[in-house]
């Protein structure tokens, strides 16, 4: 089986598919020119989306693609084949996204950045902090990582609760409820996570009239896709007092243009879209779990639906 990697980290993925597997011949260069010569004539592509979607561009296409990425939003653009087989990178980022999203949570309780504020100024700061023991977290967006970040807050006395496409009931969750029951969710939480991916009905989401329903002493968090959030309206909010904080990691453009607001937004600490980096140990893991699927006829884990996004 040939197998084209396109990643700006192919060497440490051809080192390690040689050693998985021997057998496969691996087909990898860090030459965009060369790399397009290879991806005429192999069937199996493991990569990026970004550098994926600009073989596509030039005509070539796999019979089966696994994304390096969660999220394959470049691979969805207009006049972009479908006719393939396309699976995105699940399984893998649980652990790293729930270590994100505890760090900031304690960090909130602690008031670590007020903290060192204060060290600047040579002050004294004695407060006593908070604690996450039942503290309420929405996560929006319960798939495959919200269900693995909600696992690692219950530990921590932390009540969570989702949103989905639809209401299930479903542990850990205390409830999950569906798209429509997110403005009351929002307004009885205390941390509102999102997690969902960039489609169109997640565009906009979180707009003036959701951050006027969030608590006044919330704490909201992005690590999904920038298109959910009205920037100009999470300011606003913050401004206005309508929640405590925001820790934006996903932003439209990235990396962020010198004047957008966000950059001196109060309350505002942008994280640089580094959340959840893809592990190439793990990744390499579930690239060959899929392959012997894909082999096999059988199925395939974090299998796109087109007509979804996801």
């Amino acid at each position: 089986m040939r197998v084209l990697i396109a990643e700006h980290d192919y060497p440490v993925y051809t080192q390690l598919l040689r050693k998985a597997a021997p057998e496969l011949e691996i087909l990898s260069t860090g030459d965009s020119a060369e790399l397009s010569r290879f991806a005429t004539d192999c069937p199996v592509w493991l990569g990026q989306p970004d550098l994926l979607a600009n073989l596509l561009r030039q005509g070539h296409k796999p019979a089966w693609m696994q994304s390096t990425w969660a999220g394959i939003t470049p691979l969805l653009a207009e006049g972009l084949p479908r006719d393939y087989r396309l699976t995105r990178a699940v399984g893998i980022f649980g652990q790293v996204m729930a270590e994100f999203v505890l760090t900031y949570m304690l960090g909130h309780e602690r008031e670590v950045l007020a903290r060192l504020v204060s060290q600047v100024e040579r002050k004294w700061d004695n407060r006593s902090g908070q604690s996450l023991a039942g503290r309420k977290a929405l996560i929006v967006g319960a798939g495959d990582i919200g269900v693995s970040v909600a696992q690692f807050l219950v530990p921590f006395g932390v009540q969570v609760y989702g949103i989905a496409s639809s209401a299930r009931t479903q542990a850990p969750f205390v409830e999950v409820g569906a798209m429509e029951d997110l403005d009351r969710l929002v307004g009885e939480v205390d941390y509102v996570i999102n997690l969902l991916p960039n489609t169109a009905q997640t565009h906009d989401l979180y707009d003036a009239k959701l951050f006027a329903k969030f608590k006044p002493t919330g704490l909201f968090m992005n690590v999904g896709r920038g298109t959910s959030v009205v920037d100009a309206d999470l300011v606003e909010a913050l401004k206005e007092g309508h929640l405590a904080g925001a820790v934006i990691d996903v932003c439209r453009q990235e990396p962020l243009p010198q004047r957008h607001p966000f950059w001196t937004a109060w309350g505002l600490l942008l994280t640089g879209h580094s959340s959840a980096p893809t592990s190439p140990v793990a990744m390499v893991g579930l690239f060959l779990e899929n392959l012997k699927a894909y082999e096999a006829g059988e199925q395939l884990r974090g299998e796109v639906d087109f007509s979804r996004g996801y």
